[in-house]
Protein backbone atom coordinates (compact mmCIF):
# COMPACT_ATOMS: atom_id res chain seq x y z
CA UNK A 1 0.00 0.00 0.00
CA UNK A 2 1.63 3.16 -0.95
CA UNK A 3 1.73 6.37 0.61
CA UNK A 4 -0.78 9.36 -0.24
CA UNK A 5 1.65 11.63 -1.67
CA UNK A 6 1.64 15.75 -0.29
CA UNK A 7 -1.35 17.77 -2.30
CA UNK A 8 -3.93 14.70 -2.02
CA UNK A 9 -6.76 15.45 0.28
CA UNK A 10 -7.97 14.36 3.64
CA UNK A 11 -11.56 14.30 4.68
CA UNK A 12 -12.12 15.39 8.28
CA UNK A 13 -15.88 14.07 9.71
CA UNK A 14 -16.60 16.85 12.34
CA UNK A 15 -15.58 20.36 12.66
CA UNK A 16 -14.39 20.93 16.10
CA UNK A 17 -10.89 21.89 17.85
CA UNK A 18 -9.90 18.17 17.22
CA UNK A 19 -10.10 18.52 13.55
CA UNK A 20 -8.54 22.10 13.28
CA UNK A 21 -5.57 20.90 14.81
CA UNK A 22 -5.68 17.54 12.78
CA UNK A 23 -5.84 19.83 9.71
CA UNK A 24 -2.72 22.52 10.73
CA UNK A 25 -0.63 19.06 11.41
CA UNK A 26 -1.84 18.16 7.71
CA UNK A 27 -1.37 21.72 6.12
CA UNK A 28 2.33 21.49 7.69
CA UNK A 29 2.57 18.00 6.09
CA UNK A 30 1.39 19.46 2.55
CA UNK A 31 -1.51 17.94 2.82
CA UNK A 32 -5.24 19.65 1.80
CA UNK A 33 -8.52 18.69 4.55
CA UNK A 34 -12.03 18.77 3.58
CA UNK A 35 -14.21 19.33 6.68
CA UNK A 36 -17.95 17.76 6.85
CA UNK A 37 -19.77 18.93 9.69
CA UNK A 38 -23.26 19.73 9.90
CA UNK A 39 -22.76 23.03 11.97
CA UNK A 40 -22.13 26.24 9.60
CA UNK A 41 -19.79 27.52 12.19
CA UNK A 42 -16.60 25.36 12.30
CA UNK A 43 -13.56 26.34 13.88
CA UNK A 44 -11.94 23.58 11.92
CA UNK A 45 -13.27 24.80 8.38
CA UNK A 46 -11.28 27.58 9.01
CA UNK A 47 -7.97 26.45 8.53
CA UNK A 48 -9.20 23.56 5.64
CA UNK A 49 -9.06 23.89 2.17
CA UNK A 50 -12.91 22.84 1.81
CA UNK A 51 -15.56 23.04 3.98
CA UNK A 52 -19.07 20.84 3.19
CA UNK A 53 -22.10 22.06 5.80
CA UNK A 54 -24.67 19.29 5.54
CA UNK A 55 -26.35 16.67 7.93
CA UNK A 56 -24.44 13.59 8.75
CA UNK A 57 -27.29 11.46 7.10
CA UNK A 58 -27.57 13.30 4.07
CA UNK A 59 -26.01 10.65 1.67
CA UNK A 60 -26.13 12.61 -1.70
CA UNK A 61 -23.82 15.21 0.55
CA UNK A 62 -21.57 12.72 2.15
CA UNK A 63 -21.01 11.10 -1.12
CA UNK A 64 -19.86 14.17 -3.06
CA UNK A 65 -17.67 14.33 -0.09
CA UNK A 66 -16.10 10.97 -0.43
CA UNK A 67 -15.36 11.17 -3.91
CA UNK A 68 -13.62 14.75 -3.16
CA UNK A 69 -11.29 12.75 -0.76
CA UNK A 70 -7.94 10.77 -1.05
CA UNK A 71 -8.92 9.15 2.82
CA UNK A 72 -11.26 10.03 5.88
CA UNK A 73 -10.75 10.29 9.21
CA UNK A 74 -13.09 11.61 11.84
CA UNK A 75 -12.34 13.88 14.91
CA UNK A 76 -15.02 12.69 17.44
CA UNK A 77 -16.58 9.29 17.81
CA UNK A 78 -20.36 10.09 17.44
CA UNK A 79 -20.36 10.43 13.87
CA UNK A 80 -23.98 8.49 13.18
CA UNK A 81 -22.43 5.23 11.66
CA UNK A 82 -24.99 4.13 9.34
CA UNK A 83 -24.34 6.57 6.25
CA UNK A 84 -20.70 5.81 6.61
CA UNK A 85 -21.66 2.32 4.92
CA UNK A 86 -23.02 4.33 1.57
CA UNK A 87 -19.17 5.97 1.49
CA UNK A 88 -16.90 3.47 2.52
CA UNK A 89 -16.44 1.78 -0.89
CA UNK A 90 -15.61 5.05 -2.31
CA UNK A 91 -12.55 6.21 -0.03
CA UNK A 92 -10.97 4.72 2.52
CA UNK A 93 -12.12 5.50 5.99
CA UNK A 94 -9.33 4.98 8.71
CA UNK A 95 -10.05 4.20 11.45
CA UNK A 96 -12.90 1.81 10.47
CA UNK A 97 -16.34 1.99 11.50
CA UNK A 98 -16.07 -1.17 13.64
CA UNK A 99 -14.36 1.53 16.04
CA UNK A 100 -17.01 4.12 15.83
CA UNK A 101 -19.81 1.27 16.61
CA UNK A 102 -17.93 0.02 19.70
CA UNK A 103 -17.30 4.04 21.21
CA UNK A 104 -20.79 5.06 20.61
CA UNK A 105 -22.05 2.10 22.60
CA UNK A 106 -21.23 2.13 26.55
CA UNK A 107 -22.22 -1.58 26.99
CA UNK A 108 -20.31 -2.96 24.16
CA UNK A 109 -17.36 -0.66 24.50
CA UNK A 110 -17.14 -2.38 28.34
CA UNK A 111 -17.82 -5.73 26.62
CA UNK A 112 -15.09 -5.24 24.03
CA UNK A 113 -12.76 -4.49 26.34
CA UNK A 114 -13.31 -7.30 28.57
CA UNK A 115 -13.34 -10.01 26.03
CA UNK A 116 -9.91 -8.68 25.84
CA UNK A 117 -9.18 -9.27 29.10
CA UNK A 118 -9.58 -6.21 30.41
CA UNK A 119 -11.10 -4.98 33.64
CA UNK A 120 -14.14 -2.68 34.09
CA UNK A 121 -16.48 -1.39 37.18
CA UNK A 122 -19.04 -3.47 37.83
CA UNK A 123 -22.02 -2.77 35.21
CA UNK A 124 -25.65 -3.60 34.97
CA UNK A 125 -27.58 -2.80 31.83
CA UNK A 126 -31.00 -0.57 32.20
CA UNK A 127 -33.52 -0.91 29.59
CA UNK A 128 -36.47 0.89 31.60
CA UNK A 129 -37.63 2.47 35.10
CA UNK A 130 -38.41 -0.35 36.32
CA UNK A 131 -34.81 -2.52 35.60
CA UNK A 132 -33.03 1.04 37.38
CA UNK A 133 -33.72 -0.16 41.15
CA UNK A 134 -32.84 -3.74 41.06
CA UNK A 135 -29.92 -3.00 38.90
CA UNK A 136 -28.99 -0.17 41.23
CA UNK A 137 -29.51 -2.62 44.51
CA UNK A 138 -27.30 -4.87 42.84
CA UNK A 139 -24.32 -2.80 41.89
CA UNK A 140 -24.66 -0.71 45.10
CA UNK A 141 -24.90 2.83 46.71
CA UNK A 142 -23.45 5.09 45.15
CA UNK A 143 -23.36 4.62 41.68
CA UNK A 144 -23.52 6.37 38.55
CA UNK A 145 -26.20 5.76 35.76
CA UNK A 146 -25.36 6.77 32.50
CA UNK A 147 -26.96 6.47 29.29
CA UNK A 148 -25.73 3.65 26.42
CA UNK A 149 -25.22 6.81 23.95
CA UNK A 150 -23.96 9.94 23.28
CA UNK A 151 -22.03 10.48 26.76
CA UNK A 152 -18.66 12.81 26.79
CA UNK A 153 -17.47 15.05 29.59
CA UNK A 154 -19.20 14.01 31.75
CA UNK A 155 -23.00 14.78 29.94
CA UNK A 156 -25.36 12.15 30.42
CA UNK A 157 -24.29 10.32 33.83
CA UNK A 158 -25.51 11.39 37.14
CA UNK A 159 -24.28 10.12 40.17
CA UNK A 160 -27.42 8.11 42.48
CA UNK A 161 -26.21 7.98 46.07
CA UNK A 162 -29.49 6.30 47.73
CA UNK A 163 -32.30 4.41 46.60
CA UNK A 164 -34.75 7.80 46.83
CA UNK A 165 -32.46 9.54 43.91
CA UNK A 166 -33.27 6.89 41.30
CA UNK A 167 -36.17 8.13 39.60
CA UNK A 168 -35.48 11.66 39.30
CA UNK A 169 -32.01 10.58 37.74
CA UNK A 170 -33.69 8.47 35.10
CA UNK A 171 -35.91 11.97 34.25
CA UNK A 172 -32.59 13.75 34.19
CA UNK A 173 -31.43 11.07 31.82
CA UNK A 174 -33.77 11.25 29.97
CA UNK A 175 -35.65 8.44 30.32
CA UNK A 176 -32.75 6.61 27.68
CA UNK A 177 -31.83 2.61 28.29
CA UNK A 178 -28.87 3.40 30.59
CA UNK A 179 -25.84 1.15 32.42
CA UNK A 180 -25.39 1.90 36.75
CA UNK A 181 -22.25 1.55 37.03
CA UNK A 182 -20.03 1.25 40.81
CA UNK A 183 -18.48 3.84 42.14
CA UNK A 184 -14.65 2.12 42.05
CA UNK A 185 -11.78 3.31 44.35
CA UNK A 186 -8.75 4.45 42.62
CA UNK A 187 -6.20 6.37 43.06
CA UNK A 188 -5.12 8.09 39.84
CA UNK A 189 -6.39 8.30 36.44
CA UNK A 190 -4.42 7.80 33.10
CA UNK A 191 -4.69 7.44 29.58
CA UNK A 192 -2.66 4.96 27.10
CA UNK A 193 -2.62 6.68 23.72
CA UNK A 194 -0.92 5.01 20.97
CA UNK A 195 -0.72 5.26 16.94
CA UNK A 196 -0.84 2.50 14.43
CA UNK A 197 -0.49 2.23 11.29
CA UNK A 198 -1.93 0.40 8.50
CA UNK A 199 1.49 -2.15 8.71
CA UNK A 200 0.71 -2.85 12.08
CA UNK A 201 3.37 -1.07 13.49
CA UNK A 202 2.65 0.44 16.99
CA UNK A 203 3.69 3.62 18.83
CA UNK A 204 2.65 5.49 22.49
CA UNK A 205 3.44 8.10 23.90
CA UNK A 206 4.20 8.72 27.62
CA UNK A 207 0.91 8.02 30.13
CA UNK A 208 -0.37 11.21 31.26
CA UNK A 209 -1.90 11.44 34.58
CA UNK A 210 -5.55 13.01 33.97
CA UNK A 211 -7.28 15.25 36.50
CA UNK A 212 -10.92 15.86 35.78
CA UNK A 213 -13.31 18.48 37.13
CA UNK A 214 -17.38 18.21 36.42
CA UNK A 215 -16.48 14.98 34.01
CA UNK A 216 -13.92 17.11 31.58
CA UNK A 217 -10.43 16.76 31.85
CA UNK A 218 -8.58 19.64 33.61
CA UNK A 219 -5.28 19.20 33.42
CA UNK A 220 -2.75 16.49 32.62
CA UNK A 221 0.99 16.15 34.00
CA UNK A 222 3.57 14.19 32.91
CA UNK A 223 5.39 11.88 34.07
CA UNK A 224 2.57 10.49 35.76
CA UNK A 225 4.24 9.08 38.63
CA UNK A 226 5.45 5.88 40.54
CA UNK A 227 1.76 4.25 40.56
CA UNK A 228 0.71 4.82 36.95
CA UNK A 229 4.14 4.29 35.26
CA UNK A 230 3.84 0.66 37.39
CA UNK A 231 0.01 0.07 35.80
CA UNK A 232 1.07 1.31 32.36
CA UNK A 233 2.07 -2.18 30.68
CA UNK A 234 -0.60 -3.68 31.14
CA UNK A 235 -2.55 -0.93 30.16
CA UNK A 236 -0.63 -0.80 27.31
CA UNK A 237 -1.41 -4.31 26.17
CA UNK A 238 -5.24 -3.77 26.18
CA UNK A 239 -4.87 -1.20 24.42
CA UNK A 240 -2.41 -3.14 21.43
CA UNK A 241 -5.07 -6.23 21.66
CA UNK A 242 -8.03 -3.54 20.70
CA UNK A 243 -6.06 -1.92 17.95
CA UNK A 244 -4.87 -5.06 16.60
CA UNK A 245 -8.31 -6.52 16.77
CA UNK A 246 -9.88 -4.02 15.42
CA UNK A 247 -7.37 -3.47 12.60
CA UNK A 248 -7.10 0.41 13.80
CA UNK A 249 -5.01 2.74 11.96
CA UNK A 250 -4.75 6.29 13.70
CA UNK A 251 -4.29 7.25 17.01
CA UNK A 252 -6.25 5.68 19.59
CA UNK A 253 -6.95 6.34 23.34
CA UNK A 254 -8.40 4.61 26.43
CA UNK A 255 -8.30 5.86 29.62
CA UNK A 256 -8.36 3.76 32.94
CA UNK A 257 -8.32 4.25 36.44
CA UNK A 258 -5.02 3.25 38.63
CA UNK A 259 -6.34 0.92 41.18
CA UNK A 260 -4.71 -1.02 44.42
CA UNK A 261 -5.66 -4.43 41.66
CA UNK A 262 -4.12 -2.40 39.05
CA UNK A 263 -5.16 -0.37 35.76
CA UNK A 264 -9.53 -0.45 35.45
CA UNK A 265 -10.69 0.26 31.76
CA UNK A 266 -13.06 3.12 31.75
CA UNK A 267 -13.30 4.56 28.27
CA UNK A 268 -12.04 4.07 24.82
CA UNK A 269 -11.67 7.07 22.16
CA UNK A 270 -10.78 5.99 18.55
CA UNK A 271 -9.64 9.18 17.77
CA UNK A 272 -6.90 11.66 18.33
CA UNK A 273 -7.59 12.33 22.23
CA UNK A 274 -7.57 15.72 24.38
CA UNK A 275 -5.62 13.99 27.24
CA UNK A 276 -3.01 13.69 24.36
CA UNK A 277 -2.87 17.63 23.19
CA UNK A 278 1.00 18.41 25.54
CA UNK A 279 2.37 16.08 22.61
CA UNK A 280 2.18 19.17 20.14
CA UNK A 281 5.22 20.90 22.19
CA UNK A 282 6.02 18.24 24.93
CA UNK A 283 6.52 15.02 22.39
CA UNK A 284 8.85 14.26 19.18
CA UNK A 285 5.90 14.19 16.73
CA UNK A 286 2.04 15.24 17.88
CA UNK A 287 -0.81 12.77 17.84
CA UNK A 288 -1.81 15.36 15.25
CA UNK A 289 0.88 14.74 13.06
CA UNK A 290 0.78 10.96 13.70
CA UNK A 291 -2.55 10.28 13.14
CA UNK A 292 -2.34 11.86 9.45
CA UNK A 293 0.97 10.27 9.16
CA UNK A 294 -0.99 6.84 9.94
CA UNK A 295 -4.00 7.63 7.55
CA UNK A 296 -1.38 8.87 4.88
CA UNK A 297 0.43 5.46 5.78
CA UNK A 298 3.71 7.53 6.23
CA UNK A 299 5.77 5.58 8.71
CA UNK A 300 5.05 6.98 12.19
CA UNK A 301 7.27 9.99 14.26
CA UNK A 302 9.04 9.33 17.12
CA UNK A 303 6.86 9.78 20.74
CA UNK A 304 9.46 10.57 22.90
CA UNK A 305 9.23 13.62 25.67
CA UNK A 306 11.46 16.41 24.64
CA UNK A 307 11.10 17.47 28.48
CA UNK A 308 11.57 16.05 31.82
CA UNK A 309 8.27 17.66 33.39
CA UNK A 310 5.37 18.51 30.99
CA UNK A 311 1.90 20.28 32.57
CA UNK A 312 -0.93 20.68 29.89
CA UNK A 313 -4.51 22.57 31.48
CA UNK A 314 -8.20 23.32 29.76
CA UNK A 315 -9.34 26.68 29.13
CA UNK A 316 -12.59 25.99 29.99
CA UNK A 317 -15.57 28.56 30.06
CA UNK A 318 -14.16 32.15 31.49
CA UNK A 319 -10.87 30.35 31.95
CA UNK A 320 -10.09 32.02 28.20
CA UNK A 321 -10.57 35.33 29.52
CA UNK A 322 -7.38 35.36 31.14
CA UNK A 323 -5.71 35.32 27.67
CA UNK A 324 -3.77 38.46 28.33
CA UNK A 325 -1.82 37.13 31.29
CA UNK A 326 -1.38 33.89 29.43
CA UNK A 327 0.39 35.08 26.49
CA UNK A 328 2.89 37.18 28.47
CA UNK A 329 3.77 34.32 30.41
CA UNK A 330 6.98 33.16 28.16
CA UNK A 331 6.58 29.38 29.58
CA UNK A 332 3.08 29.24 28.33
CA UNK A 333 2.27 27.30 25.18
CA UNK A 334 -1.07 28.80 24.47
CA UNK A 335 -3.80 27.43 22.24
CA UNK A 336 -6.91 29.26 21.82
CA UNK A 337 -9.46 27.73 19.35
CA UNK A 338 -11.27 30.48 18.05
CA UNK A 339 -14.67 29.22 19.37
CA UNK A 340 -17.53 32.15 20.31
CA UNK A 341 -19.32 31.82 23.27
CA UNK A 342 -17.08 31.18 26.27
CA UNK A 343 -20.32 28.95 28.33
CA UNK A 344 -19.35 27.07 31.50
CA UNK A 345 -17.88 23.44 30.81
CA UNK A 346 -16.79 24.87 27.13
CA UNK A 347 -13.09 24.00 26.14
CA UNK A 348 -11.90 27.10 24.96
CA UNK A 349 -8.43 26.20 24.46
CA UNK A 350 -5.38 24.76 26.18
CA UNK A 351 -2.19 25.47 27.76
CA UNK A 352 0.67 23.47 27.98
CA UNK A 353 4.20 24.25 29.88
CA UNK A 354 7.36 22.49 29.26
CA UNK A 355 10.11 21.83 32.53
CA UNK A 356 13.46 20.73 31.29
Amino acid sequence: MSALPPGSTIGILGGGQLGKMMAMAAAQMGYRCHIYAPEPVSVAAEVSAHFTCAAYDDVEALTAFAKSCDVVTYEFENVPVAPLHSIETLVPIRPGIRALEIAQDRVEEKLFAIGLGGRTAPFEIVGDRQEASPALEKVGFPAILKTIRMGYDGKGQIRVAEPGQISEAWHQLGRQPSIVEAVVNFDAEFSVILVRNTAGDIRYWDSPRNRHEGGILSQSTLPAGPLIESQVGVARALAAAAAEKLDFVGVMTMEFFATADGPLFNEMAPRVHNSGHWTIEGAATSQFENHIRAVCNLPLGATELVAERVEMANLIGADADRWPMLFADNDAHVHLYGKGQASPGRKMGHVTRLYR
